[in-house]
């Protein structure tokens, strides 16, 4: 068993790196294998519309000149899958939402591919638009026939600097427990 998490952050140690091993954490504690993916540093390009994925079907982007493929392949290799992203003007980064379109528009080529794993989306915020982030990650899962875990709260967490969100008490404990419902969730469908 498997979750492989990707950092939407610019900052491959900021607080959404932080909120994402929280979760992660948690998850080994269960022996499950992780792994944390930097977006940083790797630009990917949002899709094209050229809807290549749909005639070809060989649940792989046309589009191959960036990490998009390898990070498909991850995210079929996996029983669970962590997105976390920063909140940037009420919204996922502009990373983060390119993974999304293409993953998202291959998945749906490929017979929604990734259907039945676990997904779950982790947001580090400032001050406001958090939900708007929250539900950015979940629609997602959602059109992929995932199945996502809940917490004790939404799985965000308040800091502005690196190192903040360690402050905010309820929100480490929302990432424990969303890992710890990941992990159960993970190893009852594996079962």
């Amino acid at each position: 068993m498997k979750v492989v998490a990707f950092n939407g952050s610019a900052r491959k140690k900021g607080n959404t790196a932080m909120l994402l091993k929280l979760v992660l954490d948690e998850i080994k504690k269960e022996g499950i294998k992780t792994e944390l993916i930097q977006l940083a540093g790797k630009p990917l390009q949002g899709c094209t519309a050229c809807y290549k994925c749909f005639k070809n079907k060989n649940q792989r982007c046309a589009v191959r000149k960036d990490s998009l493929n390898d990070y498909i392949v991850k995210m079929l290799d996996a029983d669970g899958i962590l997105l976390g992203s920063p909140t940037y003007f009420s919204d996922v980064s502009a990373s983060m939402k390119a993974l999304i379109e293409r993953a998202g528009m291959v998945a749906r080529a490929n017979g929604d591919m990734f259907k039945r794993k676990v997904g779950a989306g982790v947001v580090a915020v400032r001050r406001a638009g958090s939900i708007h982030v929250f539900s950015s990650l979940n629609y997602f899962f959602l059109i992929g026939q995932m199945i996502i875990p809940g917490s004790s709260y939404w799985n965000i967490a308040i800091g502005r600097q690196p190192g903040e969100v360690m402050q905010d008490k309820e929100g480490i404990q929302t990432m424990k427990t969303l890992g710890q419902n990941m992990a159960w969730l993970i190893k009852k469908i594996n079962a």
